[in-house]
């Protein structure tokens, strides 16, 4: 316990306090001898992550409980489970390799808080293929995990405003039910209107009479 404590950065006390809020799981045990592991101190580090952005223990807890009883991360967030989205499953080793270097509490933490992972057993799963592959390609192309996390936040404040506005003006109109069956057409709109901005920032930045250059 002393030994975890010290590579956790906090106190005995301390620890024995999260292990009595159920923080974190239960050591395994060999008669006498309790025995912590890598699993315990990257929990460990998180809590401290999520305490340095500000949650609260209570909401500590919560996702501690998500974690030992799988349940789905996003859906304790309030993100909700996806229709069209494929969830990813990974191994821990799996998941650093994606982002080489860059899995730290502080990016665990931001992705817990986006609802992006969950766990199943010692498995973690990530809520969407797709945005696993574009996250990893963007941190291939040197852009810092942390960034491409605070940018996933920006566009999820904005995609749920584009969902509302739709819903509102199909619920004007039309049935409820009509919302799910016209739910591709409004992923048209975006994906269009996005594609005609970055022509126009394409543009703008290619300077006036020369053609978008793709890279």
């Amino acid at each position: 316990m002393e030994e975890l404590a010290r590579l956790a950065g906090i106190t005995v006390r301390t620890l024995r306090f999260y292990r009595e809020r159920k923080l974190i799981p239960p050591p395994r045990r060999e008669g006498r001898i309790a025995w912590y592991d890598d699993h315990h101190l990257a929990r460990l580090r998180t809590i401290t992550a999520l305490l340095e952005r500000g949650h609260t223990l209570n909401g500590i807890a919560e996702l501690a409980e998500a974690f030992d009883h799988g349940r789905e991360v996003g859906e304790l967030l309030g993100v909700g489970a996806p229709t069209e989205e494929t969830p990813v499953r990974l191994t821990p080793e799996e998941l650093a390799d994606r982002f080489a270097g860059q899995v730290t509490p502080e990016n665990l933490a931001a992705a817990l808080e986006l609802g992006y992972l969950a766990t199943d057993g010692e498995e973690i799963v990530h809520i969407s293929r797709r945005l696993l592959d574009v996250s990893s390609a963007l941190v291939r192309e040197g852009i810092p995990l942390a960034e491409v996390l605070h940018a996933g936040a920006t566009v999820r404040s904005h995609a749920d405003a584009l969902a509302d506005l739709f819903a509102d003006l199909i619920l004007r109109h039309a049935p409820e039910e009509a919302l799910g069956r016209l739910r591709p057409l409004a992923r048209s709109v975006v994906d269009s209107e996005l594609s005609l901005a970055l022509d126009r920032r394409l543009r703008k930045q290619n300077g006036p009479g020369r053609p978008p250059q793709e890279p």
